[in-house]
């Protein structure tokens, strides 16, 4: 069978996001999969901050160094994620004994974390989402996080130039959700011209592309390519997945997906590609969000229902999805 990396490798990277311990978490038809498919991998949770450093100067790399180790080994890329985020964040960083820590003490863990975790893997990884998610959904500007609150407005330029020390030579990521529309679009151009401004060396920004079938906007993520690379910056897709589960209760398919649900998104899924490959010249990487559906996120978020949002089925078969993307170059 034609992998996504025989079509697609010569355009841009194809990655997966993979979490546990490498190789051993996963099946040999999995690593098989990998294999065929993939030219980069992204940790899905291992480099996060409170899997790396749960209480301050206490490193847990396992998980980490053997995902580095067996990207290594297969030849593929490691897109790094990530070193700053709101979310799986541990309190102590914020914290004084009983009391909020100063900007200085914040300041400190940040850049102590950033130089341990990026110069570990220093040389060894091709990218880095330095900073995850840091614009707010609604009006404002920054996401009130206890970053912004205690280290102030420079928060985000002050992880970057962390960043840029530590691995001089890795490319720079800002990566976010939603930022192909318009609204949060405008606020991720303001942040990526602070960064310019404040002499930050970022190379690329990355558009997750969480969508949900029959929701794919194309058009905004059309003009987000272009909005983003007249900027003078490499575009990736950082996360993609396309959840099939459209009610908001229960587990409606748990027993199988319905044949004309996986049509369509087999549908919608080559017109993104289609998208993809015509702006093939501004994107760097297109990555999925997890290698296959039963290994999926979103089997358990927002709740636990089983969902089908990837190109391979649980038992790592091409689903219609997969011969519809492989198609758009057909």
């Amino acid at each position: 069978m034609t992998s996504l990396r025989e079509i697609f490798g010569g355009s841009f990277d194809i990655g997966v996001a993979l979490g546990g311990t490498l190789p051993d978490d996963y099946a040999p038809w999995e690593r098989a999969l990998i294999d065929a498919h993939f030219t980069a991998i992204t940790p899905e949770n291992c480099m996060k901050p409170a899997a790396i450093q749960p209480a301050e100067g206490v490193f847990t790399f396992a998980e980490a160094d053997s995902l580095v180790a067996f990207a290594e080994a297969t030849g593929k890329r490691v897109t790094a994620h990530c070193l700053i985020w709101h979310e799986a964040c541990p309190e102590w960083f914020f914290r004084d004994g009983d009391q909020l820590a100063s900007r200085a003490v914040v300041l400190a863990r940040m850049e102590a974390h950033i130089a341990t975790l990026a110069g570990r893997y220093r040389g060894r990884v091709y990218s880095w989402d330095v900073v995850n998610e840091a614009l707010t959904d609604g009006d404002g500007y920054l996401r009130d996080t206890p970053w912004v609150r205690q280290i102030g407005d420079d928060a985000v330029v002050q992880a970057y130039r962390f960043a840029h020390t530590a691995d001089p030579d890795v490319r720079l990521v800002y990566n976010d959700y939603n930022i192909e529309q318009p609204a949060k679009r405008e606020k991720t151009v303001r942040l990526l011209r602070e960064l310019s401004d404040a002499g930050v060396p970022i190379a690329a920004v990355g558009i997750q592309g969480h969508w949900r079938l029959d929701s794919v906007p194309y058009a905004q993520i059309e003009e987000a390519i272009d909005t983003f690379h007249a900027l003078g910056l490499e575009v990736m897709f950082t996360e993609v997945d396309l959840d099939v589960v459209l009610e908001q209760e229960g587990d409606p398919y748990a027993t199988g997906c319905p044949p004309e649900v996986l049509e369509r998104q087999a549908a919608q899924y080559a017109a993104l590609f289609q998208l993809f490959h015509r702006q093939r010249e501004k994107i760097t990487r297109v990555a999925f969000w997890g290698l296959h559906d039963g290994r999926s996120w979103l089997n358990a978020w927002p709740r636990r229902r089983t969902n089908y949002p990837l190109l391979f089925d649980r038992h790592g078969l091409p689903k219609p999805a997969l011969a519809g993307v492989l198609a758009t170059r057909g």
